[in-house]
């Protein structure tokens, strides 16, 4: 039995498009991230970010924006986009706004079914707060 040409091709061309998107998804592997002198958060997950402006921890926004993008670099970029500039694959975390902190620590603590990895393990939420307020100061 011969496999007709048009079968072939369509059956390539759809092989190759799953291996683009596999590969474009990026380097997923969490990263650890030096907090620096950051205070420590504790273990208890807030549900609001602390060094955002007018909140607990905000004379660390700077650092905390210093670290994030460390962080970001090394633990989102490949899916989510150089400086969170997403290419339309995943969510633009730029438009999260201060009322989704609790989805953001919600989602980066555990993941998704969608190829989203839990980054329980490997990040303590000084570092993912971190992240969240270098994320705000790209949208600025």
């Amino acid at each position: 039995m011969t496999i007709p040409f048009p079968l072939k091709a369509c059956v390539a061309a759809g092989l190759l498009g799953w291996a683009a998107l596999v590969m474009g998804h990026g380097d997923v592997t969490p990263q650890e991230v030096d907090t620096g002198s950051l205070p420590e958060l504790g273990s208890e997950p807030l549900m609001e970010n602390p060094f955002r402006a007018g909140n607990e921890h905000d004379g660390y926004h700077e650092e905390a924006i210093k670290v994030g993008e460390r962080g970001y670099s090394g633990n989102c970029a490949g899916c989510h986009g150089i400086q969170a500039q997403s290419g339309g694959l995943t969510p633009d975390l730029r438009e999260l706004e201060e009322w989704d902190d609790e989805y953001f620590i919600g989602r980066v603590l555990n993941g998704t079914d969608r190829g989203m990895p839990s980054f329980k393990s490997n990040l303590d939420q000084n570092a993912i707060w971190a992240i969240k307020t270098y994320v705000e100061s790209v949208k600025e």
